[in-house]
């Protein structure tokens, strides 16, 4: 790998140091999105010297290039310290190949079949509620925030709800690693992680395989499509299955679990804009999208295939960019005022999701996830506030969140 101290042809203004996995960005204090303006101030594209260096892409219109075309661009590897050959499937295959995991998924994660779910939304949002709402306090992401992603996956993938602390596990540590065995030996447990994961949805693909009559699950569903690839009509093979199901995990889990906590702390500090949601629940789908906007969870890898130039700059083949979702998301260019927030905000074309070939397929899931469950909050909790004794604590990562937020309100009678 060409390193960045190698290279000779990186103009010196461009130069930074930012690592995106730098447990300093959110410890003591979350200062994640004031790093990402600084990057964007010096320019949409720069450079940094981590992991052998790598371009950091913050503006909008340029993470809008880069990811609607997979020819100049390709999504292996995502991870911007991979080195590994071996794909994360589908997250790190390209169009052509990319497209049949695509059409086999496409279908079953629908927005009327995400809509068809809501009753089972509010419904177990309203019980993770009871669960704290006569308390007065809660931990909002081990009770909430956590759960309810959590829950809707095990029911749309049919599994136990009793394997739950499994997937909080192994998810937790594969994105945010153990930075107390230092890097390799974080990195390593990562790993660790998705080798426990692939060996139970194995398991997984086994039992649905052997069972009489398929199921109308997501799990059954993808084992028993046949799908074309390469020319050849076929079913997946397990291990193409064991990747699917957990990318599936992964995007299924954090991002929302981020975005509730997020919303709360937004709107924790925007009181008047809480208050007319308490009073007009209508409102709640816009300020979703304006909580998507100003904390995009994501930061996506793409690598060059080719010598190309972005935003006036010369991009050689090989070279790996880091794609900063939140930083396109405040680029002024795109969102006038971009750090207010502001739950009426149109237009609201952020990037939170993605665009082109891998917008994320569990969009539509994610955003009746966080309307039904923001509305039911404000409907049975509305005066929610931090702990000032007990601070959020958050993690950096290419999927960065929320591991803990302790609040406190007025206790329902």
């Amino acid at each position: 790998m060409t390193t960045t101290e190698s290279r000779t042809d990186i103009p010196e203004h461009l130069r930074v140091d930012y690592d995106v996995f730098d447990p300093a960005l959110t410890h003591p204090v979350d200062r994640f999105q004031d790093e990402v303006a600084r990057l964007a101030a010096i320019g949409p594209v720069v450079y940094s010297s981590a992991y052998g260096g790598h371009w950091v892409v913050t503006g909008y219109d340029e993470a809008h290039e880069v990811l609607r075309d997979p020819v100049r661009f390709s999504s292996f590897h995502n991870d911007i310290r991979a080195t590994s050959p071996d794909r994360i499937l589908p997250l790190e295959l390209d169009p052509p190949e990319h497209t049949a995991y695509r059409q086999a998924l496409q279908p079953l994660f629908s927005p009327p079949r995400m809509k068809s779910l809501e009753q089972v939304i509010r419904d177990t949002a309203n019980e993770l509620l009871d669960g704290f709402a006569k308390r007065g306090s809660a931990e909002f992401v081990a009770e909430f925030a956590h759960e309810l992603p959590t829950r809707m996956f095990l029911s749309l993938m049919d599994l136990p709800l009793s394997d739950a602390p499994l997937f909080t596990e192994a998810s937790d540590t594969f994105l945010q690693g153990k930075p107390e065995l230092g890097e390799q030996g974080s990195r390593e447990a990562a790993e660790a992680a998705m080798l426990r994961m692939h060996g139970y949805f194995a398991q997984v693909v086994a039992e649905r395989k052997n069972r009489a009559e398929p199921g109308a699950d997501v799990t059954s569903r993808i084992i028993h499509t046949p799908v074309e690839i390469n020319g050849e009509t076929r079913n997946f093979t397990d291990e193409e299955l064991c990747n699917m199901f957990f990318l599936l995990l992964l995007g299924g889990l954090h991002t929302v679990q981020g975005s509730l906590a997020w919303g709360l702390l937004h709107l924790s500090r925007n009181p008047d804009q809480r208050e007319r949601l308490i009073s007009d629940p209508d409102l709640m789908p816009a300020a979703v999208e304006e909580i998507l906007r100003m904390e995009a969870a994501v930061s996506m890898g793409r690598r060059a295939t080719q010598d190309t130039v972005l935003a006036g700059i010369p991009i050689k083949a090989g070279d790996q960019l880091l794609i900063s979702l939140s930083g396109a998301n405040r680029d002024p260019r795109q969102f006038p005022d971009p750090t207010r927030f502001d739950i009426e905000r149109t237009p609201n074309r952020h990037l939170s999701f993605g665009v082109g070939p891998h917008r994320c397929i569990g969009s539509h899931l994610a955003r009746i996830e966080l309307i039904v469950a923001m509305q039911e909050i404000h409907r049975r909790i509305p005066d929610y506030r931090l702990d000032p004794d007990d601070p959020p604590v958050w993690h950096p990562a290419q999927t960065r969140g929320v591991v803990k937020m302790p609040i406190l309100f007025t206790p329902e009678p």
